[in-house]
């Protein structure tokens, strides 16, 4: 006779390992990395290496935390996804050609996971508009034009 799982009831503790992770604290290693001069820096400088997608998440995640409505806790994480993407020295480094911001956007991901029903339109709006302003300035002097 096969095993049959029972149904989980909301009672019940779930079968593993329980770890009660505090996204606020889990970040604090990196939120001391951040600062906006800094994030403004690294997105001036490695902006065509990070990509497009790694540039516009970090900005919708920078305009979630400029947000006077975003609550403590979610600025909290955001502080510490934006600080390891400053960080220069990280689990991958970012030089590395093609992979170097793999981990950052993973990172990035997490944060936007997250903080999500903070995210607003108007955080959407502002970061893609942003991200086209970076992109076009990168790429009027790219010999690639921006491909």
């Amino acid at each position: 006779m096969p095993h049959r799982a029972r149904p989980f009831r909301e009672q019940e503790t779930p079968p593993g390992p329980v770890v009660d992770i505090e996204p606020a604290e889990a970040n604090t290693d990196y939120s001391s990395a951040y600062s906006e001069s800094r994030f403004r820096t690294k997105l001036t400088r490695y902006a065509l290496t990070a990509g497009q997608a790694v540039v516009e998440k970090a900005l919708v995640l920078f305009y979630v935390l400029r947000d006077p409505a975003t609550p403590a806790r979610a600025k909290a994480i955001v502080i510490g996804a934006l600080g390891y993407f400053i960080m220069p020295l990280d689990a991958i480094p970012d030089l590395i050609p093609g992979v170097g911001f793999g981990d950052d956007l993973g990172a990035l991901a997490i944060a936007f996971a997250l903080v999500a029903m903070h995210i607003k339109p108007k955080h959407f709006e502002r970061a893609r508009q942003a991200t086209l302003r970076i992109f076009n300035r990168k790429t009027k002097g790219h010999p690639a034009g921006g491909q």
